[in-house]
């Protein structure tokens, strides 16, 4: 099967503002991190038959990248998470519980005023074409598609 992902690049400025507040990723929610990682993952995965379809089971898959990771949490619940990796959005995921609440674009908002504090690099990103609605944010945001990539 044939994957084909988007890089995707945010060239504007100013960037709008974030409604919410993240923490940086500790390892006492990494259980709670896993299952809504693989849950919003899983179906593409699925689709695209990327094997495993559940990726993600053990800590040490994330130890090096987990100071990259910021979670918005409610009292001790992940609403959703974004990673930021020097200009680079990457694994955007909201609960299922909490998603079509609007957290998805607060979190890539967030995301890009985090990396603009330190850079102003053009903000980039990668996304399965199979993923039409995050695209759709993406879009909706002001990011545009810059390379095709035949991933598979």
């Amino acid at each position: 099967m044939e994957i084909i992902a988007y890089e995707m690049k945010y060239e504007k400025d100013p960037i709008e503002k974030s409604d919410i507040k993240c923490i940086p990723f500790s390892q006492k929610y990494f259980q709670q991190y896993m299952k809504i990682y693989n849950a919003c993952f899983y179906e593409m995965r699925k689709s695209l038959d990327i094997k495993p379809y559940h990726f993600l089971s053990d800590y040490e898959q994330i130890r090096e990248k987990s100071k990259d990771i910021f979670l918005l949490i409610c009292e001790t619940e992940i609403i959703g998470s974004v990673a930021c990796y020097g200009s680079e959005i990457d694994d955007l995921i909201v609960n299922r519980k909490f998603q079509h609440k609007g957290y998805g674009k607060q979190l890539l908002l967030w995301g890009m005023n985090y990396i603009r504090q330190c850079s102003n690099e053009p903000i980039l990103l990668h996304v399965a074409k199979w993923n039409e609605k995050a695209v759709m944010l993406y879009e909706k945001v002001g990011f545009v598609i810059t390379n095709t990539e035949r991933v598979r």
